[in-house]
């Protein structure tokens, strides 16, 4: 049996750009009249593009971050406030 701790590092985008692209696609659900604090969860949950519109390139943009970084930045930002 292995007990050494497994490592996990992000890749190259920084936090600012996972906020930003966050800000965008948060608005873009907004705008077609989604909740977008629930389609943004249920994106993380599942993985499935399609809980993110298309809309001002929503979908395209979330896809650019890796679900595993916008985790980590999510919850260093919870716990650090």
């Amino acid at each position: 049996m292995n007990d050494k701790t497994m490592t996990f590092s992000i890749g190259d985008q920084t936090e600012q750009q996972i906020r930003d692209t966050l800000l965008q696609v948060y608005d873009a659900l907004k705008e077609k009249g989604y909740n977008p604090i629930n389609q943004i969860v249920g994106y993380l949950l599942s993985e499935d593009p399609t809980y993110i519109t298309t809309h001002n390139n929503a979908r395209h943009l979330i896809r650019r971050i890796d679900r595993d970084t916008l985790m980590q930045s999510l919850i260093k930002y919870y716990l650090s406030n």
